[in-house]
């Protein structure tokens, strides 16, 4: 699947497939769990979609439930997260796992996401996943990610939230972008806040052209994580603006 092909999938399941999905009006306020593993508990991605949210006059309450390295059949198992949609207390849950390249591993996120989706139902939640990515070292493989969680969104009839497809397009604009952190799997700062402007800006239906980054993200890398994340959510963009006026190498 080349980039293109993964942005036509964004936009279909964007479009047609979440029960959340309908609607395009900016939403003022939302009660969002998080479900997930350290790649959503480094730099602490919920509070970072907070910060961005209480920046342009809107609201998010979140919780955050991210062992280290669980899977969501891991959650299921455990116990903590079901917990917390019986009580009825979201409007959304954002869940998401390792990458899920594999053939076994794209089954198993089918297979629990769709469970927790229904579970979230159940409760008046909205479900939504969460695209990651690869280790560095495995990096080839992120257009695998990116069809996995499409794929899983649409079994679940899940929202879909392409943070991964954000990373895949800003290093097709520049391929140094830094997006990883020193292990070389979790996110960097600017790869927390790429992702977050994707849970952000698809969460409350807002434009992405004032997400303010934390401090210590230049200018440039700022256009760039805004182009992208808008890009992956199928956003319309002039041409003039690809890469956020950044020239691609």
């Amino acid at each position: 699947m080349d980039v293109r092909a993964a942005v036509l999938v964004a936009l279909l399941l964007l479009l047609g497939v979440g029960d959340g999905s309908a609607g395009t009006e900016a939403v003022s306020s939302l009660r969002v769990l998080f479900v997930g593993n350290s790649l959503t508990a480094a730099n602490d991605l919920p509070a970072l979609v907070a910060e961005l949210a209480r920046h342009d006059g809107h609201r998010l309450t979140y919780r955050t439930i991210a062992p280290g390295g669980y899977s969501l059949e891991d959650h299921w198992n455990q116990g903590d997260a079901r917990r917390a949609l019986e009580s009825r207390s979201w409007d959304v849950v954002v869940m998401q796992q390792g990458p899920s390249a594999l053939p076994e591993s794209q089954a198993n996120l089918r297979e629990w996401a769709t469970r927790f989706a229904a579970e979230a139902r159940a409760h008046g939640t909205r479900p939504a996943l969460l695209t990651v990515w690869p280790e560095s070292y495995r990096r080839s493989a992120l257009r695998d990610v990116v069809a996995s969680y499409a794929r899983a969104a649409a079994a679940a009839r899940a929202e879909l939230l392409p943070a991964g497809l954000a990373w895949r397009l800003a290093w097709r604009c520049d391929p140094g972008f830094g997006l990883y952190g020193r292990d070389g799997f979790h996110p960097s700062l600017l790869g927390t806040y790429t992702a977050a402007l994707d849970v952000y800006g698809l969460l409350f239906r807002t434009p992405l052209a004032s997400a303010a980054p934390p401090s210590g993200i230049a200018t440039r890398d700022t256009r760039l994580a805004r182009w992208a994340a808008a890009a992956s959510l199928g956003r319309r963009l002039p041409t003039r603006r690809r890469c956020g006026r950044v020239s691609a190498h």
